[in-house]
């Protein structure tokens, strides 16, 4: 604990600090956030219904700050540092790392942009934003996030992003182990994608993850419900009283190499903007291969400039089984920065899964779970 507060405190003494010379470096610097808060009923968790204060939602609770100092001829330094947190307990989010969302530092040219740090992957970069369901529901993502379709990031890594041309753009990124001996293991990759005429939009990335761990890890049943994974058990079910145990909790399922490949396109009609992807993911532990698809389509209509409705369908299908789920949401606007909204998801899945919504919840005792939620979003 007094290791997390000597960090916290000296990320803040740096964010001063850098905040006291922008006049002196001619630079500018920018402090941000966004805190989400809000209550959820879910029908079945492990047996129950349940109602919950949760946040972080509609978007990942956060602070940072980020700038750039012009160093003349079209360049730029720049640099992000962005952190986590529970708004419930003041928990710090993303492992307790004090910028476990962003942390990178950067060159900007005619060219590009090439970064070194904590970053977003290609997934989130050029296919992400066309989750509708996400947009309706922030715990609609597609089942386990075993596609990467969350929003996820790699440390350790070198980007680079192209600047746009034409409307198109692409980029890509390696994070290394940093692994003494093990160049390869806890390595990961990712390239991608984007492309941006008129009303019309698409992107494409593939994200692969070398021996995943931490943050990333598997936990096969919380994921997505299943009994059990590459033909291993996951839980152990007490006969007399049915209670599940998840085997993997704390020690995760040993998984080789992940890698997501992800389409997503969307198109602008008046008010209402359709959005679909498609995902395909890879996953190799013990030798063997299980590869999971997820489709998905919907809609986002502005109703008004303060009201819209977004609406969305999933459908997955993973080592036999599948999921399908529906997910919409109301978002009312009170100002440019602050927001109300009103969302709701229900699951089905096959026979023999524990329905879990979003990794987000414990897993249902049968194959269905519902949530409805009211909460509101503040950004600064």
């Amino acid at each position: 604990m007094k290791k997390v507060k000597v960090a916290a405190l000296t990320g803040i003494a740096l964010a001063l600090a850098a905040l006291s010379t922008e006049s002196e470096a001619q630079s500018s610097v920018t402090m941000y956030g966004i805190i989400d808060a809000g209550v959820t009923y879910v029908t079945n968790a492990g047996g129950s219904h349940q109602v919950k204060f949760d946040d972080g939602v509609s978007y990942a609770n956060r602070w940072g700050i980020k700038g750039t100092e012009d160093l003349g001829g079209g360049n730029k330094a720049i640099f992000e540092l962005e952190s986590g947190f529970h708004l419930g307990n003041g928990e710090i989010a993303n492992g307790g790392s004090l910028f476990g969302r962003v942390a990178y530092v950067g060159l900007q040219s005619d060219w590009g942009t090439l970064t070194f740090g904590n970053q977003s992957d290609m997934t989130q970069d050029m296919v992400y934003q066309y989750n509708v369901s996400a947009w309706a529901s922030g715990y609609a993502i597609n089942q386990g996030d075993f596609d990467r379709m969350n929003g996820d990031h790699l440390p350790n890594a070198v980007k680079f992003t192209s600047n746009t041309y034409g409307g198109f753009q692409f980029g890509g990124m390696y994070s290394f182990s940093n692994t003494p001996g093990e160049f390869h293991t806890g390595s990961a990759w990712s390239v991608g994608a984007q492309y941006q005429n008129g009303n019309f939009s698409a992107g494409t990335a593939y994200t692969q993850l070398n021996n995943p761990s931490g943050i990333y890890a598997f936990d096969p049943y919380a994921m997505i419900g299943v009994h059990s994974f590459f033909g291993q058990p996951t839980v152990s079910v007490d006969p007399a009283t049915g209670a599940v145990t998840d085997l993997y909790a704390n020690n995760a399922f040993p998984v080789d190499k992940q890698g997501a490949f992800g389409v997503g396109a969307s198109y602008v009609i008046g008010p209402v903007t359709l959005m679909g992807d498609f995902t395909y993911t890879q996953i190799k532990a013990f030798g063997q291969s299980e590869h999971m698809q997820v489709g998905e389509g919907g809609a986002d209509w502005q109703i008004t400039p303060s009201l819209s409705l977004i609406g969305g369908y999933q459908y997955t299908h993973f080592d036999g089984n599948h999921w399908n789920q529906l997910s919409a949401g109301v978002h009312y606007s009170l100002s440019k920065r602050t927001e109300v909204y009103l969302s709701g998801d229900w699951l089905h899945a096959s026979q023999g899964v524990d329905a879990v919504i979003g990794y987000s919840f414990t897993p249902s005792s049968t194959t269905t779970q519902a949530d409805v939620r009211i909460g509101m979003r503040h950004s600064f």
